[in-house]
């Protein structure tokens, strides 16, 4: 009998966050045969488009569709399974109890191996740790045994906060250090159709290239570019490593 594929679950604030802060991982993952499903629970569709909105003939709904058009191609060429539009708002995002069942829902039927997504603070962007916050406590009712059954409820995959803009304001801290090298070409064709925000380009270049050389520095290990993560809960192993 063929094993069953292995699943993950990206949770993004908007439609961006998971290329520049998680587009590694996902590739990775997806290059090794995983499904990889990403949520975006709004399209980034004012604060995150300031090159659109210099258009004055720019309107919301124009802007949710270019973002939302960019989105899919990136998750495309990063190898993403399913890409999934909440639109819950951009400036201000707020959580429902509906999306809360619906982000719910997706825990059970996906059962992720590992969960990705944000910061739990950000004081540059609310949207951001409110997006954690969802996620967060749809695992957590997505574990309920008088959800839909104990054979529905799911265990525990752990949940990595990716990397903040300004980490030192975010009270966040590289835990993990995961090695992108082999592909971060995949990760750099993908944000490059984010052109509503090409000047972080260069920018998320650099910010894998420096956390390459402190992946090397911890390990020893040979590597040019990296993404980092850090845990929510702890790492239980039998062995120190």
């Amino acid at each position: 009998m063929e094993s069953q594929v292995k699943t993950g679950l990206v949770v993004s604030a908007h439609s961006a966050d998971f290329i520049w802060r998680a587009g590694g991982a996902i590739a990775l993952y997806a290059s090794r045969g995983w499904d990889i499903t990403v949520v975006c629970l709004s399209y980034g569709e004012k604060g995150e488009s300031q090159k659109l909105w210099k258009d004055p003939e720019m309107t919301l709904e124009r802007v949710k569709a270019g973002r939302r058009a960019e989105a899919e191609q990136a998750a495309q060429i990063l190898g993403v399974s399913n890409l999934v539009f909440f639109d819950l708002g951009d400036y201000p995002l707020r959580a429902t109890t509906e999306s809360l069942e619906r982000l719910a829902d997706i825990y059970q039927n996906l059962r992720p191996e590992w969960v990705l997504t944000h910061s739990h603070a950000d004081p540059y962007n609310f949207d951001h740790p409110e997006a954690a916050r969802l996620a967060q406590e749809a695992r957590i009712v997505a574990q309920a045994h008088g959800r839909r059954g104990a054979a529905s409820a799911i265990g525990a995959p752990p949940v990595f906060l990716f990397e903040p803009h300004q980490p030192e304001q975010c009270d966040w801290k590289p835990q993990l250090i995961l090695d992108i090298t082999e592909v971060w070409e995949i990760k750099r064709k993908a944000f490059e159709n984010m052109n509503a925000q090409e000047h972080l380009w260069e920018y998320y270049t650099r910010v894998a290239l420096q956390r390459g050389v402190q992946g090397a520095r911890n390990s020893g290990h040979r590597m040019k570019y990296g993404e980092a993560y850090q845990r929510v809960f702890p790492l239980v192993t039998g062995e120190l490593q």
